[in-house]
């Protein structure tokens, strides 16, 4: 409570003098020892007042969650090869980081698998990730395999790629404000057979996938749904969009659309696929009523072979509008 003012000083006022102060406010001033008493109470609530600012402050200072160190930190924009040391192993990625990044805003961030026998630097050509992100503000990280190829299916002599691409997303995420509920997975081929996987293994982390040329559904598959776009040309030779190519692993049975609707079941969406087929070579089929807000879809390019195509439709640029509308919960 504030305390009394002078005026409740219970004295004559023919004992009292009047003073005026510089707001020309008049009031009575009582003796000296009720003048130092009453200091005295403004002082002490003053105090009290302080030591409450003080504790609040402190309060306020220990919740708030410390900032992340890589927010902080400026960092050149352009190409840079990185290595780190995974699963025992040296490995390496291309690592693009976008015109005009201020080193505090949080950036998406997409990851970018080659086909068999390929390399990074030969995925952004083929991709052009690296072009959208300049002009849209994002991460892009080329990953490598190991001798070119991927360990999908998994074989236990092999690199955990799983595990490397985990590590990749925390190195990025060391070096660069990234947003972390909004990395994505792509890849064409092998990296297609490889951002599949990922969307089964490291669904808690990646928030969307969108292979090309390459679907696959690595069943069994747990955790949480994941939204899923892919490409696949009616012709492609190498990765038959009906499957059934035997003699090349049990991996190219599984057909396109067989492998689509393992990702319809896995994100709980209607079991029936909606077939969208106008005049033209381009044709979709996706699923509806997909749990959390997932969608499951494929678009269909008639005539093309095994290609990441940017003429019949810009594979890119429709995957980032996919990828721009889903981030982890």
């Amino acid at each position: 409570m504030i305390p009394a003012t002078l005026h409740d000083c219970k004295i004559p006022r023919s004992h009292s003098r009047r003073l005026r102060i510089a707001s020309e406010v008049e009031f009575d001033v009582c003796s000296s020892n009720t003048i130092k008493r009453f200091a005295m109470r403004v002082s002490s609530f003053v105090a009290a007042v302080a030591v409450l600012f003080a504790v609040a402050s402190v309060a306020e200072a220990q919740s708030a969650p410390p900032a992340s160190a890589s927010c902080n930190l400026p960092h050149a924009s352009g190409v840079q090869q990185r290595q780190l040391m995974s699963g025992g192993r040296e490995r390496s990625y291309r690592l693009f980081i976008p015109p005009r990044y201020d080193g505090r805003t949080p950036l998406p961030m997409v990851l970018d698998l080659h086909g068999s026998g390929g390399t990074s630097a030969g995925q952004a050509r083929n991709s052009g990730f690296e072009d959208v992100a300049a002009r849209e503000g994002f991460a892009v990280a080329s990953l490598q395999a190991d001798a070119g190829r991927w360990n999908v299916p998994v074989r236990e002599n092999r690199p955990d790629d799983v595990a490397y691409v985990g590590d990749v997303i925390d190195d990025v995420a060391a070096q660069l404000c990234t947003d972390k509920t909004r990395v994505y997975a792509t890849g064409f081929s092998g990296g297609a057979r490889m951002s599949s996987l990922l969307g089964c293994m490291l669904n808690g982390r990646i928030a969307a996938i969108a292979p090309v040329s390459g679907l696959r559904w690595p069943a069994p598959c747990t955790g949480r749904t994941i939204p899923v776009l892919t490409f696949h040309g009616l012709a492609d030779p190498q990765n038959p969009y009906d499957g059934k190519a035997e003699g090349r692993g049990d991996e190219w049975l599984e057909s396109v659309p067989d492998a689509l609707a393992g990702w319809a079941g896995h994100d709980g969406c209607d079991p029936k696929v909606i077939l969208e087929d106008p005049p033209g070579l381009l044709s979709t089929m996706r699923y509806t009523g997909c749990r959390d807000g997932a969608e499951v879809r494929m678009i269909r390019i008639d005539g093309l072979g095994h290609a990441w195509t940017r003429k019949e439709i810009d594979t890119t640029e429709v995957m980032w509008q996919f990828f721009k509308s889903h981030r982890l919960p």
